[in-house]
């Protein structure tokens, strides 16, 4: 046998043992779960929270917590990044119910006390599920949809099948095919990749107004895969970079809570009459 083909059937055979491996290990890489204990009590300084169990058609059990004010304007549907669990995510629950917004956390299957095989699918499915349960107390037009990191593509997801008050994506990618395929280009990514995550295809069937939050330091999802998806639906879309920041610190930076006053104390953009603007004017030479 020639070098060359040993050569290449060996470099051919690696490639396919890689590929075979990133299939059905990538879980081990996308997410990062924390397990707690059935019986872990839940606390947090003034908050009044409570939580709750919801079991999926499938047998599987969604652990959740549900933090609540007393006169909500609205809730919010929170969903967490791809680590730990909602013990460590919910001090974020303050940024909401601040503004008099009641706040509900759910641990994804096999994260924290939720158990059940996971899936996209059926993530999405348990989801929706989730929406389901909070639109029979809560109306529609009172529910905000939040996504951190990993959750942003399922809250796009989400909010493509409904209708909510508002979409709001912190530090969101364009697809995560997208986001691995920065660190392993050469890989057949758009045929192995179980979680691929399309949020920019989702983005086009969402209909509520669209907020996105970004670091411009984020080295882990970079502030461009944002400007991309600003551009899905710009009619209804609006950025809100936040200068310096990176993937996991934007809490730390006034200008968050900045825009997250000017997200959740806004009212429904009002539309331009652009013929009183500028719009359309012609710039002579003088």
């Amino acid at each position: 046998m020639p070098y060359w083909l040993y050569i290449t059937l060996i470099v051919v055979a690696a490639y396919a043992v890689i590929s075979v491996l990133l299939y059905y290990l990538q879980e081990y890489f996308l997410f990062r779960p924390e397990k707690l204990p059935a019986d872990f009590q839940f606390l947090y300084e003034n908050q009044t929270v409570e939580e709750y169990n919801m079991t999926t058609r499938d047998g599987a059990v969604l652990n959740g917590l549900h933090f609540k004010v007393e006169k909500p304007v609205g809730l919010v549907l929170y969903l967490k990044g791809n680590s730990k669990s909602i013990k460590g995510w919910g001090k974020f629950a303050v940024d909401f119910t601040r503004h008099n917004y009641d706040v509900i956390m759910v641990d994804y299957r096999g994260f924290g006390k939720s158990t059940g095989k996971r899936s996209q699918k059926a993530i999405k499915r348990d989801l929706q599920q989730i929406y389901d349960k909070i639109n029979e107390k809560v109306a529609e037009k009172y529910i905000v949809l939040y996504g951190r990191s990993l959750g942003s593509g399922f809250a796009a997801k989400l909010a493509s099948m409904n209708n909510p008050k508002m979409l709001i994506l912190d530090a969101p990618y364009y697809s995560l095919t997208k986001v691995t395929g920065r660190y392993m280009p050469f890989m057949p990514l758009s045929l192995i990749m179980r979680y691929p995550m399309p949020t920019y295809k989702w983005l086009k069937y969402v209909e509520c107004p669209i907020h996105i939050i970004h670091g411009t330091k984020d080295k882990l999802i970079t502030f461009k895969s944002s400007l991309k998806l600003a551009q899905v639906k710009p009619e209804s879309t609006t950025l809100h970079p936040i200068i310096g920041a990176g993937h996991k610190n934007m809490q730390e930076f006034e200008s968050y809570h900045h825009a997250m006053d000017e997200i959740l104390l806004t009212r429904k953009r009002k539309k331009i009459d652009l013929s009183t603007t500028s719009k359309g004017s012609n710039h002579h030479k003088s």
